[in-house]
């Protein structure tokens, strides 16, 4: 029996491996350990570089903002807030009700 986290990996590298012009991934992180997270998202840039659309719901924000190009923030099913990563990271209001500060 595979644990939540090899699970999770097992997911996302059949998605790796297969042809695909879109991926969309639903929190890829959980379960994972944190080197494993940093691997992980690696292997999603380089797939995103190669020219693979990836639209990614992920609640570390932090981690997912730094991944990707652009950000969408949503409370209660409502979009709040859009914007280019690196605007939505150095943003004050982000930062202390998304990013912990």
């Amino acid at each position: 029996t595979l644990s939540g986290g090899e699970q999770q990996m097992l997911a996302v590298g059949r998605a790796l491996v297969s042809a695909r012009k879109m991926m969309l991934l639903d929190e890829p992180s959980m379960g994972l350990a944190p080197l494993l997270m940093g691997t992980v998202f690696e292997a999603l840039r380089e797939i995103n570089k190669e020219g693979t659309t990836i639209l990614l719901v992920e609640q570390n924000a932090r981690m997912a903002l730094k991944f990707a190009s652009r950000g969408y923030v949503l409370e209660t099913g409502s979009l709040v807030l859009q914007g280019k990563s690196e605007d939505l990271l150095a943003n004050p209001d982000v930062k202390k009700a998304y990013l912990g500060g």
